[in-house]
């Protein structure tokens, strides 16, 4: 068997799916194997168009394949792909001045996912206030490294991984509680 080969329909992909990724990695939601996408829409390997209300999880806020946006991938990709934060590159400095700049006055830490940018958070939290508490709501996700799952009040994804990293404090999706 080719593992690289494309499925005839998403059947198939769902299918080997099962057979080759960990169920701890699934988080699939919906039986959707995208094909193509542009701006809002995604087509399936079926040919069934989506409106793409999830915008790639929030990292696609300007639409899917933007004109403008896979040329700067493209001029980027022919310099420079990736690079570690070990070392000092122009687009991350530009990026990082102008975060900065326009924010509260603060330096920026750059990150690669959410679950990275929440673990960040966590350790701000614990540095500036050590045993302090950290206030999570009902429901939320965020992220599946180990201290986001921990502010994740979701059994269903705790419960596999416990115990977990402990002061967290749960509060409903009220309004008037997070005021």
């Amino acid at each position: 068997k080719n593992p690289h080969r494309v499925y005839d329909n998403a059947a198939e992909y769902m299918r080997r799916d099962d057979e080759a990724v960990a169920d701890a990695m699934k988080l699939r939601f919906y039986p959707l194997v995208p094909a193509r996408a542009e701006g809002t829409r995604i087509t399936d390997v079926d040919g069934n168009e989506y409106l793409d209300l999830l915008a790639g999880i929030s990292v696609l806020n300007v639409g899917h394949c933007l004109p403008r946006v896979v040329e700067a991938i493209q001029r980027q990709s022919e310099q420079l792909m990736h690079v570690t934060n070990l070392y000092y590159t122009a687009p991350a400095l530009r990026l990082s001045a102008a975060l900065a700049e326009s924010s509260l006055g603060g330096k920026v830490f750059l990150c690669n996912s959410g679950a990275e940018a929440n673990e960040a958070a966590i350790k701000l939290v614990r540095r500036a206030r050590p045993g302090g508490r950290i206030v999570v709501v009902q429901d939320g996700f965020h992220g599946r490294t180990y201290g986001a799952l921990s502010a994740t009040p979701q059994e269903s994804k705790q419960a596999p991984f416990a115990p977990l990293v402990p002061g967290f404090v749960v509060v409903p999706k009220d309004p008037e509680v997070l005021a």
